[in-house]
């Protein structure tokens, strides 16, 4: 048994068999052509922003794994190009929150659609017990990102 399976005989899901898998799938789809070039730590705020909504400096620190002088120059950046904006956190006017702006939605959204009009082809070489399988999983494996969302990771 490998340090990655459960021990738990009521296992029914092998989470090394499950890594590998999630991780090739990561590794195709981030690298997906899009048609505006930008790098992956961009895509990731922006995403992180227009998923979660807006965030303190130090959440982003913590969600994008970057040190706050590398982050704090990526927001200045993203805010030079009208991506995001910094506005006072209503609730700790000492604070600030980043928010996406509508350009910086606009930038995620097609990225988004980029990627769905790269799988779009690939989704239809599989068998429907396949896409049936996908279909069936997705609410799963979105529970499984709020876990670990609010478990901080």
């Amino acid at each position: 048994m490998t340090s990655t399976q459960s021990t738990d005989s009521r296992a029914d899901l092998d989470v090394g068999d499950f890594t590998g898998a999630i991780e090739a799938f990561n590794r195709y789809y981030i690298r997906l052509p899009a048609v505006q070039k930008l790098p992956f730590t961009t895509l990731s705020v922006l995403d992180t922003l227009a998923v979660g909504g807006p965030k303190r400096l130090s959440e982003l620190v913590k969600t994008e794994q970057m040190s706050q002088p590398g982050l704090t120059q990526l927001v200045t950046r993203l805010e030079g190009e009208g991506l995001v904006v910094r506005r006072p956190d209503p609730v700790d006017r000492r604070a600030v929150l980043i928010h996406i702006t509508e350009s910086g939605e606009k930038v995620w959204r097609s990225r988004r659609e980029d990627r769905g009009r790269h799988l779009l082809p690939l989704i239809a070489q599989l068998e429907p017990a396949e896409r049936q399988a996908i279909a069936a999983a997705l609410p799963a494996l979105t529970r499984l990102a709020e876990l670990g969302a609010q478990a901080g990771r």
